[in-house]
């Protein structure tokens, strides 16, 4: 019973980094320039700097890209309040 609980979740942690390598690829490609101003013209350097971080954080991005939302969030905790 142990085994196939570890199975599991072994292939599913495999299927969401493959997801998010993937999507981060496209992302990287095309998706950062349409969601940060500051990222337009940015070199190779800088993309492939963020690549791993949007694999890791996939579902976030692929939600704002979808969305369309430009503006970053604005961050809340007691030094902005």
């Amino acid at each position: 019973m142990l085994e196939i609980f570890a199975k599991a979740f072994v292939y599913t942690l495999a299927a969401y980094a493959s997801f998010g390598l993937v999507f981060a690829v496209a992302f990287v490609w095309t998706g950062v320039q349409r969601l940060d101003s500051e990222a337009r013209g940015s070199g190779i350097g800088f993309r492939l700097l963020i690549l791993p971080g949007a694999a890791a954080f996939w579902p976030m991005f692929l939600s704002r890209w979808r969305r369309g939302i430009i503006v970053p969030p604005v961050e809340k905790n007691p030094h902005r309040l």
